[in-house]
């Protein structure tokens, strides 16, 4: 008797428990998926290993047996068939064809299942003409496979009969390409040939659309034709068991998360154009995939469903939140906003909230002299400390950095934010909830009776609550909060222009530290190069010609980096994010201009004497380390 794939992989030691029990629990969101075909593209094991796997161990079933327990034919007529191929020496899918038992779609299917491997049509794919540089004619011909699609460095391959893993793995390092095996009919595959390396136009589809490999439903339905289905129609389909759009919702989100996205864009249009799927990453938006027109409502209704919102209403904005491990096998919450758009339609935009603990202080790449006066502020038993900068700079991560060096149980510390992000064990944390009128000053104001230490506030928002915050902390609290500016120096304004009182708002400030976050480089393909003249030139003008010579650097010795991009970074040439910081002190000569109520400008100038580093500059640092480049530093600093 054979045994089950995932015992050999458990003891050939190839994949561990865990990592089965979670194909185990991804199948029941795929089931028309092997746990093979899951366990790659979990990335547990490779398409290469799960071949040798199959063939070696024995695993592998016989068309017969798969003919038989799928039940394509009746067990009498396929041992007949069987009998029939040993006699007259010819392969049982041929003698099948030929006695007209099973069509060609029919054969490859049971193909299909035999190499765990998903079955497409072909005549629905949009196959570029760009497809015929990858692959010779007479190579594909010879082989019966054609080149589907190339999403960054990853290529799928059509096949009537897969190629084995070494021919595979020969033909992937030829291409410098990950090679996806799939199977499709050999006469699908003889008129694409024809169509590719004829040169005919390609069909329209979803071949340009950044789609990863899918499973079969879901690729069906996204090369599927059809006419646009009315809205009432179309909504039938959408329910909270089996369904192709369940499948689909579900993939996206989960490759959202595997991706490291950090929001979903769902953005249907009017008429027969497809529905855009976007997701940011690193900061920066890419097309994930293209769905077909015949579904721009199915999909926003089912995200609906999952965060139990009306799917009936479509005049106005909703907002509402899903906990993804009720549908998916990934533990990730999803904060989820529609928007009413032309033609009826609606955006749904997802924000995928990581419950992480607390990243590393010394991880967040301040320089020296800043992580120093932040530290020291952080020591102080009472006092303002301000992180500001524009939604997704990273503010909260920096917050909880700084209290978990502070966080013990001598210190009573409580969070008030929107939403709770990052957890910390022996914090006390409250999320608000405007519904009830459970606000960020209402919070603050009870906080006030609950003994605290530490105040953190997740934003200030409005006067009241900047009034509550200055006066916790000239009370005896630590309070740190956030605010949407663009610099330290234009946050004292702004606080002051919101009404403030200058004398007493100085006499709490302790610091304020603006920060950014641009792309870094990617570790595994970025370039290093020396700057010409001309571009020295222009670095030395833009950081300040006095601050570059006092700062120790030297132009001759000079080496900056580019990005060039691999598969690490899917071709982007950045991978993660780091920190741009600009940290003011209060000093006493700071708390001389507020209380005079001077300009920003003003603030900047003392700031700059006391040795702050402008953004721009912090993020240059970074340039001349390596880290990033000028593009991103320009990109996210304005000075």
């Amino acid at each position: 008797m054979k045994k089950k794939l995932g015992e050999i992989l458990l003891k050939e030691r190839l994949i561990t428990e865990e990592q089965l029990n979670e194909a185990l629990e991804l199948q029941r969101l795929f089931p028309d998926q092997t746990i093979g075909q899951l366990l790659c593209r979990l990335e547990f094991i490779n398409d290469g290993v799960l071949g040798a796997i199959l063939d070696q161990k024995g695993t592998r079933q016989e068309l017969s047996e798969i003919l038989i327990q799928k039940k394509f034919l009746p067990k009498e007529q396929v041992l007949q068939a069987v009998a029939q191929s040993d006699r007259e020496g010819i392969p049982l899918t041929s003698l099948l064809l030929k006695l007209q038992l099973l069509d060609e779609e029919g054969v490859a299917r049971a193909i299909s299942l035999q190499y765990d491997l998903p079955y497409v049509h072909l005549d629905g794919i949009s196959i570029t003409a760009d497809m015929s540089r990858l692959i010779s004619a007479s190579y594909a011909q010879k082989r019966r496979i054609i080149p589907v699609t190339k999403i960054g460095n990853t290529l799928t391959l059509a096949m009537a009969l897969p190629l084995n893993v070494y021919e595979i793995n020969d033909l992937s390092s030829s291409l410098r390409l990950k090679v996806i095996p799939v199977v499709a009919s050999e006469s699908e595959i003889v008129l694409a040939q024809q169509r590719l390396y004829k040169g005919s136009a390609p069909l329209p589809g979803v071949s340009r659309a950044e789609l990863e490999e899918v499973p079969d439903s879901i690729l069906e339905i996204l090369t599927g034709g059809g006419d646009e289905p009315e809205m009432e129609e179309e909504l039938k389909k959408v329910t909270e068991k089996d369904s192709v759009i369940v499948k689909l919702v579900n993939k996206i989100i989960y490759d959202a998360f595997q991706q490291r996205a950090s929001d979903i864009h769902i953005e249907p249009y009017p008429g027969k154009s497809d529905i855009v799927v976007r997701i940011r990453i690193d900061g920066r938006c890419k097309i994930y995939q293209k769905i077909p027109y015949r579904y721009k409502y199915a999909i926003p209704s089912r995200i609906k469903i999952m965060a139990e919102l009306d799917i009936a209403e479509r005049r106005k904005p909703q907002d509402g939140k899903i906990d993804f491990k009720n549908f998916g096998p990934v533990d990730v919450e999803l904060r989820v906003a529609t928007m009413p758009t032309a033609g009826q339609l609606e955006d749904v935009v997802l924000r995928l909230l990581r419950h992480e603990d607390a990243r590393p202080f010394d991880a967040l790449g301040m320089r020296e002299r800043d992580r120093h006066e932040f530290e020291n502020a952080l020591a102080q038993p009472y006092g303002m400390i301000l992180v500001v900068g524009p939604t997704g700079s990273g503010k909260t991560t920096t917050l909880h950095s700084g209290i978990a060096l502070i966080n013990h149980p001598e210190l009573k510390i409580w969070t008030i934010e929107d939403p709770v992000e990052i957890t910390q064990r022996g914090l006390r944390q409250v999320q608000v909830n405007p519904k009830i009128g459970f606000t960020f000053a209402t919070a603050l104001r009870s906080f006030l009776r609950l003994d605290p230490d530490v105040i953190m506030v997740g934003e200030m928002r409005d006067q009241e609550t900047a009034s509550i915050a200055v006066e916790a902390s000239l009370t005896g609290h630590l309070v740190l909060s956030t605010l949407h500016t663009n610099s330290a120096a234009e946050t004292v304004t702004r606080l002051l222009d919101m009404g403030l009182d200058p004398y007493s708002f100085s006499d709490s400030l302790l610091c304020i530290l603006a920060q950014r976050l641009a792309r870094s480089l990617c570790g595994s393909c970025r370039e290093e190069y020396v700057p010409g003249e001309e571009e020295l030139n222009e670095i030395i003008e833009e950081f300040g010609a006095e601050s570059f010579r006092t700062a120790g650097i030297v132009g001759k010795e000079l080496r900056l980096s580019r990005a060039v991009g691999c598969p690490s970074c899917l071709n982007t040439g950045y991978h993660g994010r780091v920190g741009i910081y600009e940290l003011l002190t209060c000093t006493d000569e700071i708390k001389v201009l507020i209380k005079k109520r001077a300009q920003s400008d003003a603030i900047s100038r003392q700031s700059a004497m006391d040795g702050t580093r402008t953004l721009k500059q912090d993020g240059m640092l970074k340039v001349f380390q390596g880290i990033t480049d000028m593009h991103e530093v320009r990109r996210v600093c304005i000075r």
